[in-house]
């Protein structure tokens, strides 16, 4: 058996993502690592740990004993509490060390996933608790290290990448989420029809379509007359779902035409990530 064709695309985008960070962070002085990404509370060398340390929670390493200190603000929920773990454990390690377990780390995973004969739907533990499928934990991890990759590049100033391979799966991801978004968490209203028209390495219009039973779909079709457009670019999107940047910070590159006050109920929920 090979690897099922299913899970190749997430294990490409992911090779490729976690290759840039390695070359990103390899020739950084020691001082570099403490540059702050707008992950909040995260420097480089914190986003670098998190990336190392889920993915010796994907390997099946124990996770660290380690107390947090109390005065980590950032930390405001048990998953966060958990992610911050790994993190925390590492803020002493030299720039040196951090380089060389994250190309051990590498070197194990990517063999773990050449290796890999599982089904698509075999069941893996995820790390913070529960079970996902395989393809499900695969397509996670590609998301998470190409937006990791993109918090990097902002904060060394180094930007690329914006269209390649864990973009991609970053786009399905995200608008896979919008439908929630503005039906549920936003409660558009039924027969509501919201645009994001995206521009950029990665151009795409989408419509979200709230039913009569207030149940909101997603398409690639026009729509006439929407409710609410959203125009903005692709790297601005990716900031805003991701909880990056807040709606007022980058007002000058999104454009909001129709219901001003669901625009307003939508941008309040549009980070789906804690």
């Amino acid at each position: 058996m090979t690897v099922h064709p299913s899970l190749q695309n997430s294990i490409d985008a992911w090779t490729h993502s976690i290759d840039a960070i390695s070359e990103l962070v390899n020739p950084l002085a020691e001082s570099e690592w403490n540059r702050a990404t707008e992950c909040p509370g995260w420097s480089v060398r914190d986003v670098v740990s998190h990336v190392i340390g889920l993915e010796c929670e994907m390997l099946g390493d124990p996770r660290p004993i380690h107390p947090l200190p109390r005065d980590l603000f950032h930390v405001t929920s048990e998953l966060s509490r958990y992610m911050e773990v790994q993190v925390d454990v590492r803020r002493c390690h030299t720039a040196p060390e951090m380089t060389s377990e994250l190309e051990y780390t590498v070197i194990r995973r990517n063999r773990q996933l050449r290796n890999e004969k599982r089904a698509p739907d075999a069941k893996v533990r995820w790390p913070g608790g529960g079970e996902v499928t395989l393809e499900e934990a695969l397509t996670r991890r590609a998301f998470d290290i190409w937006v990791h990759e993109q918090d990097l590049r902002r904060a060394l100033n180094q930007p690329g990448n914006l269209d390649s391979p864990g973009a991609s799966i970053t786009r399905d991801v995200l608008l896979a989420a919008l439908p929630k978004v503005v039906a549920k968490d936003a409660g558009a209203a039924p027969h509501s029809a919201v645009v994001l028209d995206v521009s950029g390495p990665l151009e795409f219009m989408r419509t979200v379509r709230v039913d009569a039973d207030g149940r909101g779909t997603i398409d690639g079709s026009v729509s006439l007359g929407p409710t609410v457009t959203f125009t903005l670019d692709w790297e601005t999107y990716v900031r805003l779902a991701c909880g990056r940047v807040r709606p007022e910070a980058v007002s000058d590159r999104l454009k909001i035409e129709g219901d001003q006050q669901l625009a307003e109920a939508i941008l309040a929920h549009f980070a789906i990530t804690p």
